[in-house]
């Protein structure tokens, strides 16, 4: 049985679909276990991604050891950062701004809830409406 470097691979080298795993195979004692496993977002790294992540681990993210560690610019351990987090499908999604009078009404519900001007069942239902 030959072994498939899964580092090399983005997808079915035939069709680009999404590989999942099939076979677990012991090498020690040949025990195989076969089924339906999928593999960890961390195995979509490729082996520059890898290198990277375990250097930005074993530098406790301090970016200024991370450029010293692998010779490379503030600029270029960014982007390579954010390029890892994209992989593992953990770019950060923009904020979403509460507009301000909104806020300003959950806190205001909140106060009343908390001086005793409306009951908790009556906060609740405003915040509810506020959404």
């Amino acid at each position: 049985m030959s072994h498939i470097d899964i580092n090399k691979l983005n997808g079915c080298p035939v069709c680009g679909g999404t590989l999942t795993v099939s076979e677990l195979n012991c090498r020690r004692c040949d025990v195989t276990i076969g089924g339906s496993f999928e593999p960890s977002r961390f195995d979509r790294l490729n082996a520059e991604q890898s290198v990277f992540l375990e250097t930005f681990l074993r530098c406790r993210g301090v970016i200024r050891d991370v450029e010293a560690a692998l010779g490379i610019s503030y600029p270029t351990v960014r982007a390579r950062l954010d390029n890892v987090l994209s992989t593992l499908g953990l770019d950060a999604p923009e904020p979403v701004a509460i507009p301000v009078d909104v806020a300003q009404r959950r806190r205001e519900v909140l106060q009343d809830i908390d001086a005793g001007r409306i009951t908790p069942d009556e906060g609740l239902r405003l915040l509810e409406s506020l959404k």
